[in-house]
């Protein structure tokens, strides 16, 4: 197991580094949390033109064709530097699923707008008063049009400016199917949600909404491990996020309290303050290895139940220490809504509750402890051909 990168992985990570910093001015920040859609353009833009957005994306459609490791690194970046991009939406839960199971007409039709940055790619993995991502229970029936949509979803990102969101619906015959769905047709409503860390994400209502058998996403048969397949890369892809939000918000820490003196002295020369911040560098170590050791399991096609759930835990229970410790450290600068600390706090709880926050990791794992014991699967297999 090697988890250090190649040349052209430092280098990946380098140019979203240089980029993403480049426009990452708190002024920035603040123009655009004052725009009701709250999603910097102009940084859109720039991902698109240095080809970042196409990471993920097939040289056939646009992108330079590398995987998950590459997206990874990418969106460590973007939230080291608590972009509000929609990369996380349009690349993790639109762009690898759809290059992974789409038909070969969905792929020409989608991915390369994606990749060039001319539209958003989502999927609405939540529901109302169902904490389960695997077990949705919006509706989906046969009719002579093709497949018939009922149903609620919350917490869908940037589906006002996507073209395509990935909605999984709960068939009759108690099987699951991926829909691809236009969230602007007449009998879809959006309506705006403003969440924790400030992004504008939607309540998706589908009242009778219709999508031909073109519009699925693999296969009535397979819908249920496809589920799961997205679900584990998308968790993996917020433990990536939660890895730059907690190093940045470290690095802030450390800054300050080695500038700041008191009583003539800086605060880190203090023996609490330094085991505090201590401890801090110690949970942000533990985030990026569990995550990275679950990312690497499913770019190599292995099976990494287990290590996406302690990955999860880990970017759950130890961000809120990171930055329940940096905001301690700063003291009352850490509280100030001005200084740009409030926004890492911010993101580690929105990314801490997405997908199952500690105590349902902590389930997940005995489950899968409990099935591994009595001999059985606590999930079902992928589709053949298809890596866990």
């Amino acid at each position: 197991m090697d988890f250090a990168y190649s040349a052209d992985q430092s280098s990946l990570r380098d140019l979203a580094r240089r980029v993403l910093s480049d426009h990452g001015s708190t002024q920035r920040l603040v123009e655009v949390e004052a725009d009701p859609e709250r999603i910097d353009r102009r940084l859109w833009a720039e991902l698109a033109r240095t080809g970042l957005l196409g990471v993920c994306v097939p040289e056939a459609h646009g992108g330079s064709g590398m995987g998950l490791v590459e997206l990874c690194i990418l969106l460590e970046q973007v939230g080291r530097t608590v972009a509000p991009v929609p990369v996380f939406a349009t690349l993790a839960l639109g762009a690898v699923p759809i290059a992974e199971f789409g038909t070969e007409p969905q792929r020409s039709r989608l991915l390369p707008g994606a990749a060039a940055g001319e539209h958003f790619l989502s999927a609405a993995l939540i529901e109302p008063r169902n904490p389960d991502p695997l077990a949705p229970v919006t509706r989906a029936s046969r009719d002579s049009a093709g497949w018939r949509i009922d149903g609620v979803k919350i917490c869908v990102p940037a589906a006002a400016g996507a073209r395509t969101v990935i909605v999984p619906a709960r068939t009759g015959g108690d099987e699951i199917v991926l829909l691809l769905v236009d969230p602007h047709q007449p009998r879809v409503t959006l309506e705006r949600m403003e969440t924790t860390n400030r992004e504008t994400q939607y309540r998706m209502s589908l009242e009778g909404v219709t999508v031909s058998d073109d519009d699925v996403l693999g296969s009535t048969g397979t819908g249920r491990d496809l589920l799961d397949w997205i679900v584990d890369r998308a968790t993996v892809a917020l433990c990536s996020m939660q890895v730059g939000v907690t190093e940045e918000a470290l690095r802030m820490t450390a800054q300050y309290t080695s500038t700041r003196e008191q009583f003539d002295r800086p605060l880190a020369a203090f023996q609490a303050v330094a085991q505090r911040a201590a401890d801090a560098y110690i949970d942000t170590e533990g985030i990026r290895l569990t995550t990275l050791e679950a990312v690497w399991l499913l770019a190599q096609g292995l099976p990494a139940n287990r290590e996406i759930a302690v990955a999860k835990f880990w970017a759950s229970e130890g961000a809120q220490r990171v930055v329940h410790a940096a905001q301690h450290l700063h003291g009352g600068v850490g509280v100030d809504l001005t200084y740009p600390l409030h926004r890492y706090f911010l993101w580690a709880k929105q990314i801490e509750l997405n997908l199952g926050a500690g105590t349902a990791q902590l389930k997940r794992l005995g489950a899968l402890l409990a099935d591994e014991a009595a001999g059985t699967e606590a999930v079902s297999q992928p589709p053949a051909g298809v890596a866990r």
